[in-house]
């Protein structure tokens, strides 16, 4: 296989008594949009900051191609970046906006309006937008300019630091649908820091989940949507179903009391551990409710409590006996015929069971 792009060695950055970023080892493939996830303080705008030279590292190296770059001043490293403010200059037209980091490079006038030209074509904006004053433009003409601008020097890899985070939702997923159609059309390296989940599933080809400073898992989307490494992971992946429990003599032990398996798990070909903790998770959409004699490999007796609408699906939030609660999710035309406070039962199979070791 080719080497990797970019490669992180035992980064770990502290400030005073507090490690932000605890000894990560990373490799980042040529092309890829690989993008970090993590909820707040997890250590996400801290890494950024090492990758494009705002911050020195404590420990470890990071590595573009075979040259070391974490000791090299951020505007001598051929990276760029997308701020989540933009920071675009206001008094300036989309043009000189686009050509200034060539202009600070000495690129010739002629040249650099060439390149803005083609860059604007590139971002799907008219030509005559050169002269466009940016208070001019709307929120997403903006966010162009600003992918156009660190476009404009030809940068081996584009770090983006939130970009989309500030806009309305609407504008925000044609946007996501843009930036994953220029990764492709410029088979540049991007790496993207964001707090969105959806953002990530959308766009990536492989996915980090950060949390206190550490990678928990990096893999495809789908393969950690479906195969989550742990139950933070399995959370934060949005809305799912976890039944903790212990395998002990051969027999898996729920702790959810009113969990009733039609075969010994075994004979359900689940990965279970030998011995010790697991925890079986299954995602709303596999979920169903049980009708007058259907069975399941696992079922649960409950109460439909109360309903919500998503669009083309319906959500439903079942409490057990036990006083915990259920998501079921269904398309709107599969939905619960029931009233809210209909007793039910739910049952999902094996086929759509994952098994986390541990706690």
């Amino acid at each position: 296989m080719p080497a990797p792009i970019l490669r992180l060695q035992g980064v770990t950055k502290r400030f005073g008594s507090f490690t932000a970023l605890k000894g990560i080892d990373l490799e980042i493939e040529e092309g890829e949009f690989f993008t970090i996830v993590g909820p707040s303080g997890s250590g996400k705008s801290t890494l950024i900051r090492l990758l494009v030279g705002m911050e020195d590292l404590t420990e470890g190296a990071i590595w573009l191609r075979d040259r070391r770059i974490d000791q090299v001043p951020a505007n001598r490293r051929p990276t760029c970046m997308v701020f989540q403010s933009l920071a675009l200059f206001p008094h300036m037209t989309v043009g000189q906006n686009i050509e200034f980091p060539l202009k600070i490079r000495g690129v010739a006038a002629e040249r650099r309006r060439e390149r803005a030209l083609e860059l604007l074509e590139l971002l799907r904006l008219p030509r005559n937008y050169h002269a466009r004053r940016i208070q001019q433009c709307s929120g997403g003409e903006r966010q162009r300019v600003a992918l156009a601008r660190a476009l404009a020097f030809d940068p081996e890899i584009l770090f983006f630091d939130e970009p989309l985070s500030a806009l309305d939702y609407r504008l925000r997923k044609t946007l996501e649908k843009e930036l994953k159609d220029l990764h492709a059309r410029t088979g540049k390296t991007f790496v993207y820091i964001t707090h969105s989940l959806e953002e990530a599933m959308v766009m990536s080809d492989r996915i980090a989940i950060l949390r206190a400073g550490r990678f928990e898992q990096i893999a495809t989307a789908d393969e950690i949507y479906a195969r989550p490494s742990s139950r933070f992971v399995a959370e934060f992946m949005g809305e799912v179903n976890l039944f903790g429990g212990r395998l002990s003599e051969g027999a898996f032990q729920p702790e959810e009391p009113g969990l009733r398996m039609a075969r010994d798990p075994a004979a359900l070909g689940l990965d279970l551990p030998e011995a010790g903790a697991a925890t079986i998770m299954v995602r709303p959409e596999f979920l169903r409710f049980l009708n007058g004699g259907e069975t399941a490999d696992f079922v649960l007796a409950g109460r439909m409590i109360e309903q919500y609408a998503l669009g083309s699906r319906l959500q439903y939030e079942v409490e057990l006996p036990s006083g915990r609660h259920l998501t079921v999710e269904k398309l709107r035309e599969d939905a619960f015929a029931g009233p809210r406070g209909s007793e039910v039962e739910v049952g999902f199979d094996a086929d759509h069971v994952h098994v986390i070791r541990g706690d």
